[in-house]
Formats: C-alpha cells, sequence, structure tokens
C-alpha cells in the first residue's frame, strides 16, 4: 500500500500506460514519453469543506479515470511514478 495519503479533495493516481502498439504501428518514443491522460485512483482524499460540511469525492480507489493532461502535479515514491490531481481535474470514471 502506498505511503501517501491526500489531503483534502486530491487524489492519487498511477499513470495507466497504452500500448506501444497501435494498429500493427510501432509508435516512437517520443509519443510513448507524452504524459498520460488515463490512471488508476490509487488514494483519495476526505473530500472538500464546503459551508462547513465535508462533500465526500465522487471517485474511489480502484476506479479508472480519465484527467486533464497538465493538471496533476508528478511525484515519485519508492521510484515508482504517480500523480496528485484535484478532483475537478478528473474528468471521467472509466467503467
Amino acid at each position: 500500500m502506498t505511503k501517501i495519503t491526500p489531503l483534502s479533495d486530491h487524489v492519487l493516481i498511477e499513470p495507466l500506460r497504452e500500448d506501444k502498439k497501435k494498429g500493427g504501428i510501432i509508435l516512437p518514443e517520443t509519443v510513448e514519453k507524452e504524459r498520460q491522460e488515463k490512471g488508476k485512483v490509487i488514494a483519495t482524499g476526505p473530500g472538500k469543506v464546503k459551508d462547513g460540511k465535508r462533500v465526500p469525492l465522487e471517485v474511489k480507489r480502484g476506479d479508472v479515470v480519465l484527467f486533464t493532461k497538465y493538471g496533476p502535479n508528478e511525484i515519485k515514491i519508492d521510484g515508482k511514478e504517480y500523480l496528485i490531481a484535484k478532483e475537478e481535474d478528473i474528468l471521467a470514471i472509466i467503467k
């Protein structure tokens, strides 16, 4: 389990890497190094406080989500890359 507990409405996301091949074509390394926009929620904060009440997050641990490309901040934990995003940077949950 992770050693990070996000605060407020922040979400810890593990980026999901896409396959290097698309339709039988191997993509160049520059495409692979672009920031991912899809990931798995590893941990969430308790939610934002609004009007004195805690508003729980809509996403939960284990959800696969789409997020804005440059909204999340990159961090490394034990040599592994993660992203921390505000819930507002998450665009959708993939079912």
